[in-house]
């Protein structure tokens, strides 16, 4: 495909992501709300466009990855925005967790200016996005899913096609309730133990000699050890993602009593001043609330 891709959104997961379709030889264009973040890429001498709109006029397909909603719809509309500057058949790829109203919100929007629309949000966090191995969720139309594959590969290891508009986000959604819970779950587990006289390494060689033994919790294992709360996934995004699972089960009357629980830590955790902090970082409010360090 050698189609112009313009990219907006060059956060932790998004610039990693932008390098890699730059490396797989694609035509690349960028452009962030915050002009200090384009730098790396016009010291590369990659085209920096300075609005949505400007990228939007010289791109065939354009990828977000933002922080929300919010500024999806922002994107799209503003009057610098993509909108106002995209040729009809221009495909715009969804990379960002927003909610699936505003998926679909999105997607009307980018049609009913004769664009094509994909939901493609991703589950991984920023080493597998340096490392191109993200798994990518797919929705939309099947054929315009296939079209763009071998972009969607520069990113991840896997594109996985999760049917109509609408249900990649779903799925999005449902992998994150999960994540979040699993590290609620594994904070929890720490602080016990090291309440209790466990020593952390033993702890892990437990975890990860057994059939709970997965790549996450070595990952956030080692973290805590080493005081190490640089964000991979930062505690405000899980936030806002688990904001948007709770609403989305409450609109389709599912109880999620364990993820309402999650959401309460992961709040205090933004509100204790850990928001820009890997979501490890909810251990930080166990160990307030209890009074051991986990970490020592």
């Amino acid at each position: 495909m050698d189609k112009k891709v313009g990219f907006i959104g060059l956060g932790t997961m998004g610039a990693p992501m932008a390098w890699n379709i730059q490396k797989a030889g694609y035509d690349l264009r960028v452009y962030n709300r915050t002009v200090e973040k384009t730098k790396p890429f016009q010291d590369e001498n990659i085209p920096v466009r300075h609005t949505a709109r400007e990228l939007a006029a010289d791109s065939e397909i354009i990828i977000l990855m933002v922080t929300g909603p919010t500024a999806v719809k922002d994107l799209l509309l503003q009057e610098d925005g993509i909108l106002n500057g995209m040729e009809p058949g221009t495909i715009v790829i969804n990379m960002s967790t927003i909610s699936n109203e505003a998926t679909l919100g999105a997607a009307d929007l980018v049609e009913s200016h004769d664009g094509l629309f994909l939901d493609v949000p991703v589950s991984g966090t920023k080493k597998p996005a340096e490392d191109g191995t993200l798994v990518i969720l797919a929705g939309g139309e099947e054929s315009l899913v296939q079209e763009v594959t071998p972009l969607l590969n520069t990113m991840g290891k896997e594109v996985i096609y999760c049917g109509e508009t609408g249900q990649a986000t779903n799925m999005k959604l449902m992998i994150n309730l999960l994540l979040g819970s699993m590290m609620q779950g594994f904070a929890e587990a720490m602080t016990f133990g090291k309440k209790v006289g466990l020593n952390i390494d033993d702890m892990m060689k437990t975890i990860e000699s057994g059939g709970l033994h997965t790549p996450f919790y070595s990952v956030k294992g080692s973290a805590i050890r080493s005081d190490n709360f640089a964000k991979n996934f930062p505690v405000d995004l899980m936030l806002k993602d688990l904001n948007l699972v709770l609403d989305a089960g409450g609109k389709n009357g599912v109880a999620l009593p364990q993820t309402a629980s999650t959401r309460e830590m992961f709040t205090a955790a933004d509100a204790m001043g850990y928001g820009d902090e890997d979501m490890a970082a909810v251990i930080k409010v166990l160990e307030k609330i209890t009074g051991i360090e986990v970490r020592d």
